[in-house]
């Protein structure tokens, strides 16, 4: 595999907040990632659940299936109930080619809470919580390998592994063979660490890339203000590359040097009713081919 261009639903149709993106329609979705040259997409909640259903739609498009995101509680449920959804989701996955699975930890999470400041308020984990993180995302990477997947973890604002060095943590106490890492350029610009940092320290366990933007002014906003993390994305904190503060060429550079194999994914959560999906997708991708000429 070489490097495929991929973007997410959110813009269309947010699965956190479904009043916005409410009017889109998962046809106009799909068919428009075709139209502004994207060859893959990450599944949103308006999907249909059939593979051959889903295939029937994405193929005549020239769309596969990047991943999906699973939400993981093995800090604050018994394993046994993660594992029995993860498998599920690994098994339609597999179904539908898709090589990785996005795994996001959301014990003690506050990144679906409306209210909650996502910068005051962001979790930290326990050396209980730790261990149990640690230990059972090792468990479902074993699932994912008996599938021949991968996980990748996601970093996520407001959530325990935001940070870098709470990233650093998660992977020194992982096996490479078992955790990999999604880099997701706008969490780590948002949560104000070094995206090229990150990279150059963790290249060796990215198998998942996603390309997010930031408007700066609005990031100070939703540190100024105690905006939670919905209300920062409501607010327009995201935008797609080329839009925002995020400088893409060196964090290309960094890619192409590593000789970084799988997808990158355009991913900017905003409110489709302020910035057309349609258009801010077409945008990204010309932005993207100028810096990277894929």
């Amino acid at each position: 595999m070489t490097i495929k261009l991929g973007i997410a639903p959110i813009a269309w149709t947010n699965d956190d907040m479904p009043e916005l993106g409410k009017e889109n329609t998962f046809e106009q979705c799909v068919s428009e990632m075709a139209l502004a040259g994207y060859t893959g997409t990450e599944i949103g909640n308006r999907y249909p659940k059939n593979p051959e259903e889903l295939k029937s739609y994405l193929e005549p498009r020239g769309l596969s299936v990047a991943s999906a995101w699973f939400s993981a509680f093995l800090t604050t449920k018994p394993f046994e109930e993660t594992k029995e959804d993860f498998i599920l989701h690994r098994d339609f996955l597999h179904a539908m080619g898709a090589k990785v699975i996005v795994v996001s930890e959301q014990g003690h999470s506050v990144q679906g809470q409306m209210e909650t400041p996502v910068f005051d308020k962001k979790p930290k984990f326990s050396e209980e919580e730790w261990k149990k993180l640690t230990d059972g995302l090792e468990k479902l990477g074993e699932l994912a390998n008996e599938r021949d997947m991968s996980i990748v973890y996601h970093h996520h604002m407001g959530t325990g592994v935001q940070t870098t060095d709470e990233i650093n943590r998660l992977m020194a106490e992982t096996d490479p063979k078992k955790v990999s890492l999604l880099y997701d350029t706008g969490h780590l610009v948002f949560s104000g660490e070094d995206p090229i940092e990150v990279y150059q320290t963790h290249k060796d366990r990215i198998k998942h890339i996603h390309f997010k933007d930031i408007r700066k002014e609005k990031m100070e906003e939703v540190k100024t203000n105690s905006f939670s993390f919905l209300k920062g994305v409501k607010e327009g904190v995201f935008t797609v590359p080329g839009d925002g503060m995020i400088d893409f060429t060196p964090i290309w550079q960094e890619i192409e040097k590593d000789g970084y194999e799988g997808w990158i994914v355009v991913e900017a959560e905003q409110d489709p009713a302020k910035a057309n999906p349609f258009i801010y997708a077409k945008n990204a991708r010309e932005y993207i081919n100028s810096v990277t000429k894929l």
